[in-house]
């Protein structure tokens, strides 16, 4: 590696220490989304003591850290903060312990299963990187703590509340996500499309109920429900060409109480997922006729056709990986960490709503957002040799390396950070 790279790796190492507490802390007391108060104090917390300008509940918890080093490009750097409604199942020390109440009044265990503990942690070590390093990079950087990233809501809040209005506007938008599908500290990265689309349907199916032993007298919405979600998978088989990515999935069917009642209702819950807003405009239009089709030939009649609903809300729209930066910081990142460490990965299907900021009206600002690989290399191996299955994220059981997780992708952002605002 050339010199720098090597000052910036022992940096990087001398601040594992700290930052392993912090990850610690953040582990054992993970928050859901909305919830991030605790947390978001720690992000802001830690950015005033290096002399950023913080400010505090953007979109919600959001919060927004500037640091001003002369003339130059302004650059963001995103970290998400919220976990997940998972009970935690790893057996490790320090494993979260947290329960609550959701808003939807359901009591949960909480748990960073996707690894959003590891994205803070290692936002920190970046800020503490680029405050200490100010000498050797010139213009904007930006820090961003999102909130509700599991909910897809919390990009799409913070940039309502102001973000590019508030502060300043980037040319250059990075991130990292851990990832549980190869080993910790390799890193991934996708040109152009590199996940989905991501909607939430719900599909109310309607009938007329009674009494199970005469059927005759009903319109039974479980085999209208049915049909429906028959039906639904001729719309990526048959109607979406073999070369576009598309995903149809009823999550949940919910119907009825008791043995021999036929019920009044049927719900559906789906998820659906594409790259193009041209596959996604067909899924959701198809999704619609779908249901109106079966319930015509089922003999409902006009009122009480199936209600569709599309959870605008938490819409997460493709992350798109502009193609020449990608490129280019996937060279660079092969200079810093060898060609073997650094591989171009094929998009997943996955969701991540740090497309929003880059994609909507702000197709001019260049985005990344790279893998940082988790699993420990013994666990990797082990199982690849027995040919089993390891956790994924939002597994019970997923306890990414974190300590390798948290100094590559570090010393990755912050020398992306530090390319991309050179020092005049």
């Amino acid at each position: 590696m050339p010199v720098s790279a090597q000052d910036l790796d022992g940096e990087v190492q001398k601040q594992m220490p700290s930052l392993m507490n912090i990850y610690k802390d953040l582990h054992a007391n993970p928050e859901l989304s909305f919830m991030e108060v605790r947390s978001a104090g720690i992000l802001a917390a830690e950015a005033r003591k290096l002399g950023f300008e913080v400010t505090e509940k953007v979109g919600g918890t959001g919060v927004v850290a500037v640091l001003k080093n002369g003339a130059g490009p302004v650059v963001l750097v995103r970290a998400d903060m919220d976990g997940l409604p998972v009970v935690e199942q790893t057996g490790l020390p320090g494993a979260s312990k947290v329960r609550v109440t959701t808003k939807e009044g359901v009591e949960t265990g909480v748990m960073h299963a996707c690894g959003h503990d590891t994205h803070m942690t290692a936002w920190v070590g970046v800020a503490r990187l680029m405050a200490a390093n100010k000498d050797k990079w010139s213009g904007t950087l930006v820090m961003i703590g999102q909130p509700a990233e599991e909910r897809g809501a919390g990009a799409r809040m913070m940039l309502a509340d102001g973000l590019y209005t508030r502060f300043p506007r980037p040319q250059y938008a990075i991130a990292f996500h851990d990832a549980a599908g190869f080993p910790a500290g390799m890193i991934g990265y996708t040109p152009g499309y590199a996940l989905a689309n991501v909607d939430s349907v719900d599909i109310l199916v309607k009938g007329l109920g009674g009494h199970g032993a005469y059927p005759q007298a009903t319109k039974d919405p479980i085999v209208l429900a049915s049909r429906i979600v028959t039906s639904l998978q001729t719309l990526v088989s048959r109607e979406i060409s073999p070369l576009d990515s598309a995903v149809v999935t009823v999550g949940s069917f919910h119907a009825g109480a008791k043995h021999n009642i036929i019920p009044d209702e049927a719900r559906l819950q789906l998820t659906v997922r594409s790259y193009t807003d041209e596959v996604r405009a067909k899924l959701l239009d198809g999704i619609a006729r779908i249901a109106k089709g079966e319930a015509i030939a089922a003999g409902i009649p006009e009122d009480r056709m199936p209600v569709v609903t599309v959870e605008k809300d938490e819409f997460t729209p493709a992350m798109f990986n502009t193609v020449d930066f990608t490129n280019e910081m996937a060279g660079f990142l092969k200079t810093r960490f060898g060609e073997k460490r650094v591989m171009q990965l094929p998009p997943v299907m996955g969701g991540e709503d740090f497309s929003r900021f880059s994609r909507e009206e702000n197709k001019d600002i260049k985005s990344l957002i790279i893998w940082v690989g988790g699993v420990p290399q013994a666990e990797f191996d082990a199982a690849k040799k027995e040919g089993r299955t390891l956790p994924s994220l939002h597994s019970p059981f997923w306890a990414p390396d974190a300590p390798v997780v948290i100094s590559t992708a570090t010393e990755a952002l912050t020398a992306m950070a530090m390319k991309l605002m050179p020092k005049g």
